[in-house]
């Protein structure tokens, strides 16, 4: 995730978290953001489609949205709030505020609830 953000710079990455076990994420899909903009995304539709096919056959479910804030903490904005669809999936957003040291925090977003998660990299 932080290298696909990275490379995205300046503008934001996106992507999406998979694994069997829905606590986990094991599989990463990294994505395009249509909106080309270091302010906001929109992964692309078709790509999604692909995506899900993809879990689909190798028996993986959702279970995180990634994306990152290229000149801002890692809290979900406003819109990031708004647009939270799956309030199952966790919402992992990297700061690239300091690029060598890059901040990557994760929240659970139900009925514009924001509660934070704790990560557990292994």
């Amino acid at each position: 995730m932080i290298t696909h953000a990275k490379l995205a710079y300046p503008n934001e990455a996106c992507g999406i978290l998979a694994a069997k076990n829905t606590a986990e994420g094991t599989d990463f899909f990294p994505m395009r953001n249509l909106d080309e903009s270091s302010i906001s995304y929109f992964m692309d539709p078709k790509e999604q489609l692909e995506v899900f096919k993809k879990m689909r056959e190798r028996n993986l479910e959702m279970t995180g949205i990634f994306h990152s804030h290229v000149a801002s903490v890692a809290t979900p904005s406003q819109k990031d709030v708004r647009l939270a669809f799956y309030p199952e999936a966790s919402y992992l957003i990297l700061s690239l505020t300091n690029a060598e040291k890059p901040v990557l925090r994760s929240f659970k977003i139900k009925e514009e609830k924001v509660v934070e998660e704790e990560i557990a990299i292994v």
